[in-house]
């Protein structure tokens, strides 16, 4: 997510908000029934339109992102920055523009988290604004086609914005709070009007087409070329060749979809938090594991029954992923599971936060805005952004779903079989409520793992010991606690230092791992802080360093226990640092380029989803499961049946996956607002040959559908497929070279951080894949890891 990245539509001002979406990668992944919003996005020139806030990652499940929830709330602290490394990184520099004493508006080393408030956001934007509408005008009377003339302040104008809009909307995500969405709210439609003045600047738009026509073009480098075509693919996607009528059409448009993506996810929020449900009979909710127990009694705590306990209740079940989760899956209570899941599957549907007309709007707005781009529909706007066509996405789509079909029919025949073994009375009606919970149980059964009683062998500061230890095998890197470095906005809140092999520094991360549901977002995803940049230097010399922020939703330490994790949320971990690994790992100087900015979307879930194949690398895994009292290893057996249980129901998971994705083209390829067709017709449509198990009727998952209506992935959900097949191919040239193999390893790991890792959005995509793997991408090794390649199709 990355809140993280990615399919957008093409931009309205594309630099900054690719900067600014490019910032938050939440690239986290999901719930068995989805769950998520925020935004994300890679990074071009400048474009209003797409502004994810943050980068969701799937609504799949081999590794669901199961962020558990705590009512734990704590508070923020003010850090000191230690005299002896106070210089290991160079600060930004922030033009100041208004009042002296607002954080926003002073020069820092790092962003100023812990003394940011609500109350400093509107004077702070508005006073930016002015003086970046200021800087906007300097260039355009002063603009030449060069780099330096041109490039050089367009950066610096987009940087300003993108590192502080970050900055509030990072807050918004982690410590949210009425008044700081007011805040936001207010001075919003005033950065989205900047973002297109600067997205549709013609002197900017002619410059670079310019650049391109000289003589100087052959011999700029890969990443000059990339930026330039991009600005100038982005300039026409914003609207700047438009008519000066169409134009204020289009940028009315662009308000319109910002604000209601904005409200889609307010609704989404605000409906999950609605419900709850009080329990008070033991019997009510036999088979929920400890850890759920604890958490519903501490919610129901936070609610004013100070007497709650896990043992005796009252406990409360929300439709937060933990709780959710923990229910469908464990709950023996039938009707309760009933119950749980349809409230979720019709969250934002009704009163006051029914996001139906938002939904129809939304595409609405969208198709008008790829007309006036002289586009047929929405998909097309999106994908002249990305490494595949309309027609590319859906022949992988087909693949794979055919390639899912008969596997996904056996697994529903092994849940009855298995169910009316049991004795279960439901055995020959399962449906929505009962699969999870039937699904837990024969994985138990089949596997004899509980993923409950392996929590003790995954405690977050072993499992993050031995993904630093993975790092520096692998990318030859160090990573250093730099706690007291920076400053930040919740005392849980880690923060490290990147090196090099020399010890030299190269990056740093924030990481806040636990969940804090009253003020902060659910779900797992990386975000940017700074991109490395030579213009953007301190001190004119060596690059602005790399920041990035990677946020969790994990149940928090109680007492001396340590935060025990599910082996899904260790992939989790290993997934949102794979996106962090990007953004830092960069070695492209040019800023616009650099890390995840500038990758297409389709392209950019491939170092998270690489990253989480090496949670069953034998000595990976073995490394960091050490149970937390005894320092025992996790049992080969237990490890040998992770491994088996990896394919476990993947054709059900990928069948999934698909219906999200072909639901998200069909919406905005050819379906008509306002038409006979109704969008949960459309879903209904589509489920027929992606569901086993078709939808209910009176099922609104698209109500709560964030990625593609209050995140970055309209017409671009078939990106998680498409990185799949990038990140497994991939991580098959390890396997080629032998993963046993140290040496192989750590050559094959060396390739892969010069190429992926390093370039950037400095090189197409497809180049860059082919440059790693010495050849063109295959499904083949996706299919052959989820046990599928031999799986033949009668759909």
């Amino acid at each position: 997510m990355a809140e993280t990245r990615k399919v957008h539509p093409a931009g309205a001002v594309l630099l900054i908000i690719n900067l600014l979406m490019a910032s938050r990668i939440s690239l986290s992944r999901s719930i068995l029934l989805l769950q998520r919003t925020n935004n994300h996005f890679p990074y071009s020139h400048f474009t209003p339109r797409r502004f994810p806030k943050s980068y969701p990652c799937p609504l799949w499940s081999s590794s669901f992102s199961l962020c558990l929830q705590t009512l734990h709330k704590s508070s923020t602290t003010t850090a000191t920055t230690p005299p002896s490394i106070s210089n290991c990184y160079s600060s930004i520099s922030m033009d100041p523009v208004a009042d002296e004493a607002n954080p926003l508006l002073q020069e820092f080393e790092f962003p100023p988290f812990d003394v940011v408030e609500a109350k400093h956001v509107r004077p702070g934007i508005r006073a930016l604004l002015k003086n970046l509408e200021s800087d906007l005008e300097e260039l355009e009377r002063t603009v030449e086609p060069s780099w330096p003339k041109l490039v050089e302040p367009l950066e610096k104008i987009a940087d300003q914005l993108t590192v502080v809009w970050g900055m509030i909307n990072h807050l918004k995500a982690v410590k949210d709070s009425p008044e700081l969405r007011a805040a936001i709210e207010e001075v919003q439609p005033e950065k989205v009007k900047f973002q297109l003045r600067l997205g549709q600047s013609k002197p900017i738009y002619n410059a670079f087409k310019a650049i391109q026509d000289s003589p100087q073009w052959p011999s700029l480098s890969d990443a000059r070329k990339r930026i330039v075509e991009s600005q100038i693919k982005e300039g026409v996607l914003n609207g700047v060749a438009l008519d000066d009528d169409k134009r204020e059409q289009f940028n009315k448009i662009e308000q319109e979809l910002e604000r209601l993506s904005q409200k889609f996810g307010e609704n989404v929020l605000d409906a999950t938090k609605k419900f709850e449900k009080i329990i008070t009979d033991k019997k009510d909710i036999e088979g929920l594991p400890a850890t759920s127990l604890g958490l519903a009694a501490q919610t129901a705590v936070s609610k004013g029954h100070t007497d709650a306990s896990a043992e005796n209740g009252p406990w409360i079940i929300t439709l937060d992923a933990p709780s959710f989760m923990s229910v469908m899956q464990h709950a023996r209570n039938r009707g309760l599971r009933e119950e749980i899941y349809r409230a979720y599957v019709t969250r934002a549907s009704s009163g006051d936060l029914n996001n139906t007309a938002i939904i129809d709007e939304i595409l609405k707005l969208r198709l008008e805005k790829a007309k006036l781009l002289g586009y047929s529909n929405y998909t097309e706007v999106s994908m002249a952004t990305k490494m595949a066509t309309v027609e590319k996405a859906e022949e992988l789509l087909e693949k794979l779903r055919a390639a899912s079909w008969n596997a996904a029919v056996q697994d529903m025949e092994d849940l009855k079989i298995f169910s009316k073994n049991q004795g279960a009375m439901e055995a020959n009606d399962l449906t929505h409520w009962d699969t999870g919970f039937w699904s837990e149980r024969l994985r138990e059964s089949k596997y004899d793992i509980n993923e409950e009683e392996l929590r003790p062998f995954f405690s977050l500061p072993k499992v993050m010991d031995g993904l630093f230890n993975l790092a520096k095998t692998i990318f030859g890197i160090d990573i250093e606690p730099a706690d007291g470095l920076a400053p930040v906005w919740n005392n849980d809140v880690k923060f490290y230092c990147v090196k090099d092999s020399l010890g030299s520094p190269i990056a740093y991360f924030y990481f806040d791992p636990y969940s804090r549901p009253s003020e902060k977002r659910g779900g797992a995803w990386m975000g940017e802080v700074v991109s490395r940049s030579r213009v953007l230097s301190p001190n004119g010399t060596a690059p602005r360093l790399p920041i990035a922020h990677m946020v969790c939703n994990q149940t928090p330490p109680v007492g001396d226990k340590p935060s025990l994790m599910t082996f899904r949320e260790v992939e989790t971990v290993f997934h949102e640092f794979g996106h962090a690994l990007q953004h830092m790992l960069t070695k492209q100087d040019e800023g616009l380029v650099a890390g995840i900015r500038g990758i297409e979307w389709d392209a950019v879930e491939l170092p998270s989803q690489f990253m989480e194949n090496w949670c069953y690398h034998r000595e990976t895994l073995m490394g960091i499961a050490k149970h937390y009292e005894t320092g025992e290893s996790l049992p080969e057996e237990v490890y040998l049946k992770l491994l088996a249980a990896r394919t476990f129901r993947a054709g059900s998971f990928s069948l999934r996956q698909i219906k999200f994705a072909s639901l998200d083209l069909e919406l905005h390829t050819k379906y008509i607002p306002g038409a006979l067709e109704s969008i949960y017709d459309v879903d209904q449509r589509v489920s027929e040959r992606t569901q086993v198990i078709p939808p209910l009727p009176e099922d609104r998952f698209l109500c709560g559908f964030s990625h593609i209506f209050a995140g970055g992935y309209a017409a671009g959900y078939y990106s998680y497929k498409w990185a799949e097949v990038l990140s497994a191919d991939a991580f098959s040239a390890f396997e080629d070279a032998g993963l046993d193999n140290h040496k192989a390893v750590t050559e094959t790991g060396h390739k892969f951080r010069e190429t992926i890792l390093a370039l950037g959005g400095g090189k197409a995509p497809l180049e860059v894949f082919v440059e790693f793997r010495g050849r063109e991408p295959s499904p083949e090794a996706l299919l052959r890891h989820n046990g599928l390649l031999s799986v033949t199709t009668s759909a």
